[in-house]
């Protein structure tokens, strides 16, 4: 393999829908090629999000500290949600605000998020809700024009929707969480990171806190929803009639879509499809949804 060759895996990968494990190996063995022969910081974060992404988060660590020892910013900020969230079995919120305040002050707005966070929760520091929403409103008109999909406009949205329905203010909140979630289900299309959607999944449970919901105005991620209970719904894609289930099974419920059964519907999420493609990338293409 020659540094060409690897950067043309590389490209290729990005087209392709629903990698097979084969192109999935050929596309890690380019990036490790690359990494090894150039040094590329970005390479490193590239390997390390492919990683985290599949919850290999041992190998994740070992390239965001790569990078991270080259100064990449977007390394730096990574290996503070290593350390918040314990990927590799253990908790230390010392590092964790550590690795964030670092990038907070060299510009990155996830990181400054969850500096937010950690004064909201007392993670390391004193509570202190107020500066939690002094950093969040600061947050606001940064990400508030917002156009690629990776910009932090839902996890900024959210949060301010949350103190805006704590204030009485709900209209505002729900302004603020329709505009993310379709942000973010934008952003799902390219990669259904499971980060994004839990994101997603906790949106939707919060809007229906405040809003009723409406069984004639149904959208694909209303499923976080309806499936939480035992329920059918159908809907259509491309004339066809297709059929999801939320089924008791052994004190909980197993999700099952056109015969095919998933464990949760965090599951049915991230690995349910049609013709080739994600749900999560058809989600425009779905209609006609009705709850049975």
């Amino acid at each position: 393999m020659t540094v060409t060759e690897a950067k043309r895996i590389i490209r290729n990968y990005y087209r392709i829908t629903t990698p097979s494990s084969e192109e999935s190996f050929l596309y890690t063995e380019a990036l490790s090629f690359l990494i090894e022969e150039t040094r590329d910081p970005k390479a490193m974060v590239e390997l390390g999000g492919y990683y985290y992404g599949e919850r290999e988060f041992d190998l994740a660590l070992k390239y965001y500290e790569m990078a991270a020892e080259s100064g990449d910013l977007s390394a730096i900020s990574d290996l503070g949600y290593i350390w918040y969230y314990g990927r590799t079995g253990e908790v230390d919120y010392e590092k964790a605000f550590s690795y964030f305040d670092k990038a907070r002050k060299l510009g990155d707005i996830r990181a400054a998020y969850k500096i937010a966070d950690m004064y909201k929760n007392g993670y390391f520091v004193e509570k202190d809700y107020e500066k939690y929403k002094a950093i969040v409103e600061e947050l606001y008109p940064k990400v508030k024009n917002a156009q690629r999909p990776d910009a932090p406009l839902p996890e900024i949205y959210t949060r301010l929707a949350k103190i805006r329905s704590g204030e009485g203010k709900t209209e505002e909140a729900l302004a603020l969480y329709d505009e993310a979630k379709d942000f973010l289900a934008q952003r799902i299309r390219f990669d259904p990171f499971f980060g994004d959607l839990n994101i997603m999944k906790w949106m939707i449970g919060d809007i229906y806190k405040l809003r009723e919901f409406d069984e004639k105005n149904v959208w694909l991620y209303d499923l976080y929803y309806l499936l939480e209970k035992p329920v059918t719904v159908r809907f259509k894609f491309e004339e066809d009639t297709h059929e999801v289930e939320a089924v008791e099974e052994e004190g909980g419920l197993a999700i099952r879509f056109d015969g095919a059964w998933y464990r949760t519907v965090d599951d049915f999420f991230r690995k349910a499809g049609l013709d080739g493609g994600f749900l999560t990338l058809l989600y425009e293409e779905l209609y006609d949804f009705e709850v049975i």
